[in-house]
């Protein structure tokens, strides 16, 4: 028997209403979906990437290795710059506080553990604070950040479109001010009466009851020397912009620096001691030295190669001697002495060669707002292992 028709429509549902149903199970799902999907940041920053502060923990040792060789420099990690003024000034705290610390009896006299313990006693939650601050996007957006940077950068000219001499150029102003900065804290060690000049006797007493009578290379001429040097207007006393050179002497361009910097190149070298070196005394002592860096078509079979040897040494030796003299030696002197101006050109081409999704040798915007970790150092912990990479800030 078939049942009655009124039974059969009150059990079948109109199409409206059928598709009215679907529609709200399928933007159920969506939201339930959306709630448990990872939040995309507007800068890529995911919850497993924090950004990290750097400082430089002993400014001393630092500045007091910064006269050092190209190849003995090498085997310390280089200190870079942050890009972002506003991170550098977070980090200078941070330094600041540390250094106080540390030469809190030579500043204040007297023992003084109690009083340094109890001033950096909060110097982890400060640190603490602050990374929490650069984290939190509200406060301190990368976004932000590089769109207010970038017409600071995009300067030679300013087209959109930040290049590598543009983004060296940055970087290196940026590296230079980190330098000042440094400078100035370490010359009030010496500047007791805040005159804003030092001599060298006001420099060397607490400077040889610290490290004693010998430099970071180990030879016991180079402070008074060197000092001199630094002294570029020959008054005896070094400002602070020489203040500044004397503790960056691969940075400077004070002429006499450059060339104490030769002479301690030769006299390392000059086994005969005439002051100069032959070929010899260039080939198993310089040589391999100045080898690649900023050399593009360098080729490491060249190391230890005596024909590129002499091609190079003939290069260097202008007056046809047979020796290279400490001014022959200037033109590769930024390959014995690592400048910032070096470290400037490989941070650029690093972030470069990260950013620049379209491969034109240069950077819009855009480009550097989708890949900020190629601009602000990061440590982070990877999704699947316990590793930390640390890239160039």
């Amino acid at each position: 028997m078939a049942p009655p028709a009124s039974a059969v429509a009150a059990g079948r549902k109109s199409p409206p209403i059928v598709l009215l149903v679907y529609v709200a199970i399928a933007f159920l799902l969506v939201l339930l979906l959306a709630s448990y999907s990872p939040r995309l940041q507007p800068h890529g920053r995911g919850h497993h990437r924090r950004l990290k502060l750097h400082p430089k923990t002993s400014p001393s040792a630092a500045s007091s290795g910064a006269a050092s060789r190209g190849d003995e420099g090498n085997n310390h990690h280089h200190h870079h710059a942050p890009f972002d003024p506003a991170i550098a000034e977070l980090e200078h705290r941070l330094e600041d506080k540390e250094w106080e610390r540390e030469h809190y009896r030579l500043l204040h006299g007297g023992d003084g553990d109690g009083e340094k313990d109890e001033h950096m006693k909060e110097w982890e939650e400060f640190l603490k604070e602050e990374e929490d601050l650069i984290n939190d996007e509200d406060r301190f957006n990368l976004a932000d950040r590089i769109r207010a940077l970038f017409p600071k950068i995009d300067v030679a000219p300013q087209d959109g479109f930040v290049t590598l001499e543009e983004l060296t150029r940055w970087n290196l102003e940026q590296a230079r001010a980190d330098q000042l900065h440094r400078s100035a804290r370490e010359m009030e060690l010496y500047d007791k009466n805040g005159d804003g000049i030092v001599s060298f006797g006001a420099f060397q007493a607490p400077r040889q009851e610290s490290i004693g009578d010998r430099n970071s290379l180990g030879f016991p001429w180079w402070k008074e020397e060197h000092f001199n040097a630094s002294d570029a207007n020959g008054d005896g006393f070094l400002n602070k912009a020489e203040f500044n050179d004397f503790l960056n002497p691969s940075d400077s361009d004070n002429p006499k620096i450059i060339n104490l910097l030769c002479r301690q190149e030769i006299r390392q070298r000059d086994k005969d001691g005439d002051g100069k070196l032959n070929f010899d005394e260039f080939f198993h002592g310089l040589h391999d030295h100045i080898h690649g860096y900023d050399d593009e078509n360098a080729d490491i079979s060249h190391i230890g190669n005596i024909t590129v040897a002499k091609e190079r040494f003939s290069k260097l030796d202008k007056d046809n001697d047979g020796f290279i003299s400490e001014h022959e030696l200037e033109p590769v002197l930024d390959k014995l002495y690592l400048s910032e101006r070096y470290y400037a050109g490989q941070q650029a081409t690093h972030a470069i060669s990260e950013a620049d999704k379209d491969h034109d040798g240069r950077l819009t915007v855009e480009e550097m707002i989708e890949n900020p970790y190629a601009f602000y150092g990061s440590m982070y912990l990877s999704d699947d292992e316990d590793y930390f990479h640390e890239e160039f800030r």
